[in-house]
Formats: C-alpha cells, sequence, structure tokens
C-alpha cells in the first residue's frame, strides 16, 4: 500500500462521527444536521427535467475533455460573471465531476515529487481536501492561519523565504470556507507576485462565489483579479468551480477548472488516465444550469432569509458575525469546540462542527480551536429553530 495514506488524518465527519457516538438527542427533539455544506434547498425543475431529456446519452462514452456545448456555457459564465474579455473554450476550460474530485487530482498532476521536499501551501483552517491531496502526491503542507484579528485574511510573511523557495502548490477558497472570507485584490496582487518569483501554481477554489448576499457586487474571483491586474493568459492559475451549492445539485458531482491553458493541457492528459469524464446527461444539464441566473437568486433570497433569523437569534448571547460570502457561521464558543458540539448535540439534538477538526496546529495556534462551523443549509424554519435551541443551550451554561 501506499505509505502515505497513514499520513492522512482522520476526516473532520469520521472525527464528529466518533464524537456523538452512544448519545442520543433529547426525547421530542427532531435531529437538525448543521454540520455538514450540503445544500438542501430543492433542486430547480429545469435542470431535473433537461438531465431525463438526455438520458439517451447514456449509450456512449463521454469525451474526458467535455462537450463543445458545455464548455462554451461554462466559458460565457465565465466572461460575464468576472468581466472577462474572452475565455478559450477549447484551451481554458476542463468540466469535472465536481470541485472535490478536481482538488484532488489536481495536485497530483502539478506536484513533482523527486524535488527535494516539495510544499503545498493551504489556509487554515481548511478543506480537507487540499492535505490529503498534498500529502498523497508525496509533498508537505504548510498552512497560512486565517484569524479574526486580520479579517481572516492570509498573512504570507508567516513563511519563512526558504519554505516559499520550495512550494510548487498553492490552495486558496475564496469565499472561504469555514470563515465565508473573500480575497481583496491587494491579497491577489501579492499571492501572484509570490507566484510570479517562486513559480508556484494557486488552485483557487470558489465553490461558494455564488452565495453572496450583496446583488450588486458579487465576490471578486481568481481570473478576475488576474485580468483586473494586467496577467494575460492567467499565468499559472487555476480555478474550481462548482454547480452543487451554486445550483442545488451536490448529487449531480459537476464542476469545472478553468484558468492557465498550458497548465490545463497537462491536467487533460492526466486527466485521461484518471477516467473521470462527465457523462452526457449530466453534461446536459450542467450547461443548462450555467445559462441560467433567476434560480440562484432566488437560492441567495433564501440564504438571506436564513442568515436574517439566525443571526438576530445568536448575536445577543454568542460572539458572532455575518460572512461575506459562502453560508456558514463561524461563531466563537463559551466551552472547547469538541465538548460544545458534543452536548449541543446531547442537549438539543443540532449537530455542528467543531472548528479544530477542521484546521491544525502552525505556529502555536489552531485557529478553529474556541469555533464551531455552522452550515445554515437546511430550511428557513428549521435554520429558525437550531438558532434558538443553539441560543437556549448556551444560556443555560
Amino acid at each position: 500500500m501506499n505509505p502515505d495514506l497513514d499520513r492522512l488524518q482522520t476526516y473532520p465527519f469520521q472525527k464528529l462521527a466518533a464524537l456523538l457516538d452512544g448519545i442520543a438527542p433529547p426525547p421530542g427533539k427532531d435531529p437538525i444536521a448543521l454540520y455538514i455544506g450540503e445544500p438542501k434547498h430543492p433542486t430547480p425543475p429545469f435542470i431535473r427535467q433537461t438531465l431525463v431529456e438526455n438520458l439517451d446519452g447514456l449509450a456512449g462514452y463521454p469525451p474526458t475533455a467535455g462537450g463543445e456545448a458545455l464548455r462554451s456555457a461554462i466559458a460565457d459564465w465565465l466572461r460575464v460573471r468576472y468581466r472577462l474579455d474572452a475565455v478559450d473554450p477549447r484551451r481554458e476550460v476542463i468540466p469535472v465531476t465536481g470541485s472535490r474530485e478536481a482538488l484532488f487530482a489536481f495536485a497530483q498532476a502539478v506536484i513533482d515529487p523527486t524535488q527535494t521536499d516539495p510544499v503545498v501551501v493551504c489556509p487554515n483552517p481548511f478543506y480537507q481536501i487540499y492535505e490529503g491531496a498534498a500529502l498523497l502526491a508525496g509533498a508537505n503542507p504548510h498552512y497560512l492561519n486565517t484569524l479574526p484579528e486580520r479579517g481572516y485574511a492570509f498573512d504570507f510573511a508567516e513563511l519563512p523565504d526558504a519554505v516559499w523557495q520550495r512550494v510548487q502548490l498553492v490552495y486558496v477558497c475564496s469565499p472561504g470556507n469555514p470563515t465565508g472570507h473573500v480575497m481583496s485584490l491587494e491579497e491577489w496582487q501579492r499571492l501572484f507576485d509570490l507566484s510570479d518569483r517562486h513559480g508556484f501554481v494557486i488552485a483557487s477554489d470558489e465553490c461558494y462565489s455564488e452565495i453572496h448576499f450583496d446583488e450588486t457586487q458579487a465576490p471578486l474571483g481568481a481570473l478576475q483579479a488576474s485580468f483586473q491586474l494586467g496577467r494575460k493568459g492567467w499565468p499559472r492559475l487555476v480555478m474550481f468551480s462548482s454547480l452543487s451549492k451554486r445550483s442545488n445539485v451536490p448529487g449531480m458531482r459537476s464542476g469545472f477548472v478553468a484558468g492557465d491553458a498550458a497548465i490545463l493541457e497537462k491536467f487533460l492528459l492526466y486527466r485521461t488516465y484518471h477516467g473521470c469524464a462527465m457523462s452526457p446527461p449530466v453534461q446536459a444539464a450542467s450547461a443548462a444550469a450555467w445559462k441560467d441566473e433567476a434560480h440562484v437568486i432566488e437560492n441567495r433570497r433564501l440564504y438571506r432569509q436564513k442568515f436574517a433569523a439566525a443571526l438576530d437569534i445568536l448575536r445577543p448571547v454568542m460572539d458572532v458575525e455575518m460572512p461575506e460570502a459562502a453560508f456558514y457561521l463561524w461563531p466563537r464558543t463559551p466551552l472547547p469546540d469538541p465538548e460544545f458540539a458534543r452536548r449541543l448535540y446531547q442537549e438539543q439534538a443540532v449537530s455542528v462542527l467543531p472548528g479544530s477538526f477542521l484546521a491544525r496546529t502552525a505556529r502555536g495556534v489552531n485557529p478553529g480551536a474556541g469555533r464551531v462551523r455552522i452550515a445554515l443549509v437546511a430550511s428557513v424554519d428549521e435554520c429558525a429553530e437550531a438558532a434558538r435551541r443553539i441560543r437556549a443551550f448556551v444560556e443555560n451554561l
């Protein structure tokens, strides 16, 4: 077996299952699960219908690069959403079977394990796929703490130049999971400068980009930042996006990567052996989804309702803030975060994710400790009920 498998840590949801093992929720309270970022809004009917209408496509093998119709729909969406001059659907876009799969596979294609001590940098807290991808590619992960006193922005000076010289890949997540922080143009400029100096590739995870709260100002994206800064061709930059959160189709496993054509050419070569082409019915439904914004606007309206309700209830008893984007609350806890999560489930049947499960100790700090991630993915009524239960739990401590 690959010895690097022994370097993988237990996944956060498995840790939570172990933490709650043997605990029965109190009688009379239906469990409310807010620990996982799985959208619960209904899938738009037109996406379901398009999927059904294209089931004949199951009779043939799909191309790894995806069909022209889907690549063009994605390129058009990118151009309009991020105000870009043009996106080449043949060379600068690859459909993928969900951003999770692609984020993992990308490291396997990018990392050169023959180099001495290759490094992958990722935010802390972070989506655990980044760490696992780094370890199984033969690299060592290094973490940049995202802390509230800096507005959850990166401090690139945390890592010494000797580390940056060995960096081959940097994962960023904007809007951030779990903080909701959106990287500014100034942050992107500093990261691009480091990439120019040291030659590493940037993987920008933007799966929460369409969950924001101001219809007049969508979050800045990586390609958009690169374009605004005059960086032609998006050198050493690839962004990852998904329909899961945007269109409420996590089970469809549909996303894309876009950016530096030279990198994507090599990544496509890798994927022809990886065997992960998107099925034709899913491609057709995905193209329809990327062409429609009305359902996305309605999706955001529901999230705004949930945040308004939950924050009104929780603010009097918890240190909790409205995020810039995404669908998470990231409050401080009056107890150690694992104990808070365990007792909350035991007493109120609400499950949330301990923040320390999403982070590692770096430079003496675990930035997730003393916080929990609350995913406002259930219905408006369920989220409000969960907030009332959390408030009652805190008030009774």
